[in-house]
């Protein structure tokens, strides 16, 4: 188990923080499993764009996050990953209320991850669906 499993199980057990978005965010982890994370988030007004639906990008960070600690559940010793590519889709605005991320590696090679995770609204309606894929690196190097 690498540094950062023992992380993202840390976070889950409400001991530290992830990283300092998920506090500004407020985003909270619900369960971890290997390649998988369930995270969550309550949005409102405070998080609206222009047209006083939740911005985008908003949706784009929750996803992101959850795929991220999707991934560190299977991250080895001296490993780190960045993302080099994220695709995301919206399919109904979202105003206010709680968003659930589920996300999960789809494939994990030697140097590349490559991720989906769906976001659903408080009534379990699919809102978005982002992809990515992120490169794997040694720390030691």
């Amino acid at each position: 188990m690498s540094h950062l499993s023992k992380y993202v199980e840390k976070w889950l057990a409400g001991d530290l923080e992830l990283a300092p978005i998920t506090a500004f965010l407020s985003v909270k982890p619900i369960s971890l499993d290997k390649g998988e994370a369930k995270i969550e988030m309550t949005v409102g007004e405070r998080l609206h764009n222009a047209m006083g639906t939740v911005h985008g990008g908003i949706l784009c960070d929750l996803a992101d996050i959850a795929m991220g600690t999707a991934l560190a559940t299977l991250t080895v010793e001296d490993e780190a990953f960045s993302t080099l590519e994220l695709h995301m889709s919206y399919f109904r605005p979202v105003v206010d209320g709680r968003l659930t991320a589920h996300a999960r590696v789809v494939r994990r090679g030697t140097t590349t991850a490559h991720l989906e995770c769906d976001l659903e609204d408080g009534e379990q309606r699919l809102v978005g669906r982002a992809s990515s894929v992120c490169a794997i690196r040694s720390v030691s190097r």
